[in-house]
């Protein structure tokens, strides 16, 4: 199939995103991945309350510093909304509406704006506004729960459960679905995006297993959770681990060739009582030899066994490195837009913006004229180039 040139699927959409940290951007750029046009509101003292790393977040956009607590930049907001096709915010509940940019402000002026709210406990409910982390949102809905070895404590999955699977992610989908639907109606919509709730859904196949009788409660017993001796990961020789995934019976007899094991001298796997006994066996034979020989014994077999890897030695992996699927952008190691298409793919994203970097074009395309637009710069943005 011929790939057309452009800006990828999403070319031609407007998304205005106010300034925030994690799920937001992380949705936010995605969208810009896949060609939106995405204007970033920043705060206008012209620095970030966090590092240069999260600059990879905010790769692909435009940038704006507004003071929203200024009338008069609360309607240039407003005009930049007129034109937009979607809002995207990261605040409280409660917060948007006392800057005077909350749905109803905007949607007078957009109706067919799709409003996409992002939040931890989401905007309604006895802990809306209270504060939150990954590691609290992810507590609360039993994910954290279950993610830990027998007799051990709950172990936080970084902050990839709740910030970006249970939160980004769904807000992402939200747009899109809103999206969608605004085709039939010609209205936009509120998004009510909430980690809590992603993150539950993300459950969805676990709290089956439960309710089957299929998954226990107590952590490291099951088939997924490192319970299982044919899923889990081992320790080699001189450091290093590989990742066993042999839960097929033909993989797990190709795994046990791999160990230079026979089946018939192992107790029967599908007894988890016996799974003591074969875990024992398998990380003895994985303790003779070192990462790099048993990926050299497992390479090109079913037995679905790979290497542990570090985040560097992954973007040099020769597959991932024939996918493109890391790139080194600026000095800082980032994933490439995913996922990919097949006709409408998106160019390579830009860099992040410097704080109001693209205020005056950005405003100006909304009408303003240049006094209007001065009397909104803050201070620092008056040197050449912003």
């Amino acid at each position: 199939m011929t790939t057309e040139t452009g800006g990828g699927p999403l070319s031609g959409l407007r998304v205005l995103e106010l300034a925030a940290i994690g799920p937001a951007p992380f949705a936010c750029m995605m969208l810009a991945d896949l060609g939106a046009e995405v204007v970033r509101v920043d705060r206008p003292d012209g620095t970030r309350s966090f590092g240069s790393w999260h600059r990879v977040l905010d790769r692909g956009r435009r940038s704006v510093a507004l003071d929203l607590k200024d009338p008069s930049a609360v309607e240039a907001l407003l005009r930049l909304v007129e034109r937009s096709d979607v809002l995207v915010e990261g605040f409280r509940p409660g917060v948007a509406e006392r800057l005077g940019v909350g749905p109803e402000e905007c949607r007078a002026r957009n109706p067919r704006l799709v409003y996409a709210r992002m939040t931890g406990w989401g905007q309604t409910g006895p802990l809306a506004s209270a504060p939150g982390h990954d590691i609290n949102y992810i507590a609360l809905t039993g994910a954290l729960h279950a993610v830990g070895r027998a007799g051990g404590p709950p172990v936080p999955p970084l902050n990839l459960l709740g910030d970006f699977a249970g939160g980004g992610l769904p807000l992402a989908v939200g747009v899109l679905a809103a999206l969608y639907e605004r085709q039939r109606s010609g209205l936009g919509q509120v998004v009510d995006a909430a980690i809590v709730d992603g993150t539950a859904s993300l459950l969805g196949m676990l709290a089956a297993m439960a309710g089957a009788g299929q998954w226990r409660p107590e952590r490291g017993g099951n088939l997924l959770d490192t319970g299982a001796p044919f899923y889990d990961v081992y320790a080699c020789a001189g450091g290093g681990h590989m990742a066993v995934g042999a839960l097929e019976e033909r993989f797990y007899l190709a795994f046990l060739a791999g160990l230079g094991l026979d089946q018939q001298d192992l107790p029967d796997r599908g007894d988890p009582g016996n799974w003591p006994v074969l875990r024992r066996e398998f990380a003895r034979r994985f303790a003779t030899r070192t990462r790099e020989e048993w990926t050299e014994v497992f390479d090109g077999t079913e037995a679905c066994v790979t290497p542990v890897l570090s985040l560097a030695e992954a973007a040099g992996h020769p597959h991932n490195r024939e996918r493109g699927t890391y790139r080194a952008d600026g000095g800082l190691l980032q994933a490439a837009p995913a996922p990919r298409f097949g006709r409408t793919e998106a160019r390579p994203p830009g860099p992040a913006p410097c704080c109001g970097e693209h205020t005056r074009e950005v405003l100006a395309e909304t009408g303003l004229s240049e006094d209007e637009i001065a009397r909104l710069l803050p201070s620092w943005a008056t040197r050449p180039g912003l």
